[in-house]
């Protein structure tokens, strides 16, 4: 249940469009000149127009909404302007989606607490015992998988409402945290956790090093530790084999939150300028790094926690 992840194709981001277009050439308000005796010797045209300008040059001296000598256009203040404004829209809504996941997390131990505080999970136990908690278990795969796969095609207001109420049932079911461990380890823990995930997300959006071609070979190892999990149940249960996967877990989710912070970032610069999509966006990226998150909070508990 905790190794839940999207079943999002992870390639979406190729072949990200210019949000913003060409670059539209500002109209010069040129009043007319007759033609002067000596012409312009380079035969330069402008919107062909010829201006009394020996030189070619154009009449107002602003590169920024004109042409170079020569007619040669020249990067000007309102492209460097455009292109500024485009990596400040992707670092906000990137920012957003950081957003989204915290809330998310926050519902989720807002829950746990008030879960633990009231005897909740016990009386639901007691009264659907382990049938209860199994279709529990299925209603939050169920709604992850819908969100993974529709939430590019879902009203964002769905897809949010729908994010919460998973982080709301994760929180029901993580409540029972609290009978294993103690307190002050879970506390310790979740500090460790938000730190490796913030050094590990900056690491991400500021390599050069191109980390989305690592996501296939992640997803395999991800599949193949599920499988490995449940094996090891029967053929060898135990605390030392439990200590063993977690270890491994916690470097194959360190990988996918690198790699889900740049997946992060691609997908928003592929859906700037689409006001709908960048929301659909924020949901599908805080449920994947929501769940890296999560997952590597339990991982890391199960090798330093203090069990009461």
């Amino acid at each position: 249940m905790a190794f839940g992840n999207n079943g999002q194709p992870r390639n979406q981001f190729n072949n990200a469009q210019n949000p913003y277009g060409q670059q539209p050439y500002a109209q010069q308000n040129y009043q007319n000149y007759q033609q002067p005796q000596y012409g312009n010797p380079y035969g330069q045209q402008q919107y062909g127009q010829q201006y009394g300008n020996p030189y070619g040059q154009p009449q107002y001296a602003q590169n920024s909404y004109g042409t170079a000598a020569y007619g040669q256009p020249v990067m000007d203040a309102q492209a460097t302007y455009t292109q500024e404004n485009y990596l400040k829209a992707t670092r906000v809504s990137t920012a957003k989606a950081y957003g989204e996941m915290t809330a998310g997390l926050l519902v989720t131990a807002v829950v746990a607490l008030l879960t633990q505080a009231t005897g909740l999970l016990y009386t639901f136990l007691m009264a659907f015992g382990s049938v209860g908690l199994i279709g529990l278990a299925i209603v939050q795969v169920g709604l992850a998988v819908v969100l993974g796969w529709k939430v590019m095609s879902m009203n964002p207001t769905t897809a949010r409402v729908m994010f919460y109420v998973y982080a709301a049932l994760m929180g029901f079911t993580l409540s029972s945290i609290f009978a294993v461990y103690s307190l002050g380890s879970i506390v310790l823990v979740l500090a460790m956790t938000a730190g490796f995930f913030l050094c590990l997300t900056m690491v991400a959006l500021t390599t050069k090093a191109d980390l989305l071609k690592a996501g296939p070979i992640l997803m395999v190892a991800l599949i193949v530790l599920i499988v490995a999990e449940l094996i090891m149940m029967f053929v060898m249960p135990g605390q030392t084999a439990t200590m063993v996967i977690s270890a491994i877990a916690l470097v194959i989710f360190a990988g996918l939150t690198a790699y889900d912070a740049q997946f992060t970032r691609a997908l928003f610069q592929q859906y700037a300028g689409d006001a709908t999509m960048i929301k659909r966006v924020s949901i599908l990226c805080a449920l994947n790094l929501y769940l890296d998150f999560i997952n590597f909070f339990l991982n890391l508990l199960q090798l330093l926690g203090s069990r009461e």
